[in-house]
C-alpha cells in the first residue's frame, strides 16, 4: 500500500455540492452570510466602544465574542469564495494547517468567552452588590488572556498531530474547508493518538466551559426561583435570553458532530458544520442587538451622530 504512492502537497475541497447551478446558489448565500457577519459583529463592536455607558464587564466580552465572531469565518468563507470565482477547488498542504490551527482556536474561545459571559450572568443576578468588586477590570482581562492561551495551545497540539500525519494519493475532502474530521479520514497513517486527543484533551476543552455554563444557570435559575415577584423573574432572565440563545446554537452543533470518533464523518456532518461556522457568528449581533436596549440605543446614537 505503501509502495508508489505520490505525498499529497494540497487538498481539494469538493464544497457543499458538486452541481454547478446549486454552486451558485451557495456562492451567493456564502456571500451573502459572510458581509452580514462582518457588517453586524463590527457595528456590535463600534456601539460598545464609542459608549461609555457600554464600558461593562458584560460588554466587553461581548465585544471580545463579535471579534471571534469575524475572525472564525474569515479563516474559512474567503477562501471558499475565492476558489468558486477562480473555478478552483485546491488549498495548499500549508494552507490547510493554518485553517484547521485558526478553526480549532477560534472555535474553542466561542466556547470559553460563552462560559465567561455565563459567570458574569451568575454575579450579575446572584451577588448584584458585589458585582463591581467580583468582576473587576483585571480579572476580566485574565479571563480572556487565559482563555486565548488555553485555545491557542490546544489548537497548536492538534495542528501538530495533524502534520505528523502521512497523507498518500487521496487528496479530495468532502468539505468546503479544511475541517479536521474529514481531512484525517483521508490520512493513510495511524490516526488512533489523533482521535484519543480529540476524546481526551480535546473533550476537556469542550467540556470545562460548557461545563461552567451549567453550573453558572443552575445557580442563575435557582437564584430566581427564589424570587417572589413576576416583574423581578422576567427582568432577571431577560439579561440571560439572548445568552442562552447563543449557546444552544453553538453547542447544539458542535455536539451533533464532534462528539462521535472521525471515521463516521459523514455529509450530513459537513451541512451542519454551517450553523456554527458561518450561521451562528451572523445571528449572533441579531440576537444580541434585538433583544439589548442598550445596544439598540448605543447604535441609534451612532446612526444619528453619522
Amino acid at each position: 500500500d505503501g509502495d508508489n504512492q505520490t505525498i499529497v502537497t494540497e487538498f481539494i475541497l469538493l464544497g457543499l455540492t458538486r452541481q454547478s447551478e446549486k454552486e451558485e446558489v451557495v456562492f451567493g448565500l456564502f456571500l451573502w452570510m459572510y458581509l452580514v457577519t462582518i457588517s453586524g459583529n463590527l457595528l456590535i463592536i463600534l456601539a460598545i466602544s464609542c459608549d461609555p455607558h457600554l464600558h461593562t464587564p458584560m460588554y466587553f466580552f461581548l465585544a471580545n465574542l463579535s471579534s471571534v465572531d469575524i475572525s472564525a469565518p474569515s479563516v474559512i468563507v474567503p477562501k471558499a469564495l475565492v476558489n468558486h470565482m477562480l473555478g478552483s477547488k485546491s488549498i495548499s498542504y500549508t494552507g490547510c494547517m493554518t485553517q484547521i490551527y485558526f478553526f480549532i482556536t477560534f472555535s474553542n474561545m466561542d466556547g470559553f468567552l460563552l462560559s465567561v459571559m455565563a459567570y458574569d450572568r451568575y454575579v450579575a443576578i446572584c451577588h448584584p452588590l458585589h458585582y463591581t468588586m467580583m468582576m473587576r477590570p483585571r480579572l476580566c482581562v485574565l479571563l480572556v488572556a487565559i482563555s486565548w492561551a488555553i485555545t491557542n495551545l490546544h489548537a497548536l497540539l492538534h495542528t501538530l498531530l495533524m502534520v505528523r500525519l502521512t497523507f498518500c494519493s487521496h487528496n479530495a475532502v468532502h468539505h468546503f474547508f479544511c475541517d479536521p474530521y474529514p481531512i484525517l479520514k483521508l490520512s493513510c497513517s495511524d490516526t488512533f493518538i489523533n482521535d484519543l486527543m480529540v476524546f481526551t484533551i480535546g473533550g476537556l476543552v469542550f467540556m470545562t466551559p460548557f461545563t461552567c455554563i451549567i453550573v453558572s444557570y443552575a445557580y442563575i435559575f435557582s437564584k430566581v426561583l427564589k424570587l417572589k415577584s413576576a416583574h423581578g423573574i422576567r427582568k432577571a432572565l431577560s439579561t440571560c435570553g439572548s445568552h442562552l440563545t447563543v449557546v444552544s446554537l453553538f453547542y447544539g452543533a458542535i455536539l451533533g458532530i464532534y462528539m462521535h470518533p472521525s471515521s463516521t464523518y459523514t455529509v450530513q456532518d459537513t451541512v451542519a458544520t454551517v450553523i456554527f461556522t458561518v450561521v451562528t457568528p451572523m445571528v449572533n449581533p441579531f440576537i444580541y442587538s434585538l433583544r439589548n436596549r442598550d445596544i439598540k440605543g448605543a447604535l441609534r446614537k451612532i446612526i444619528l451622530r453619522s
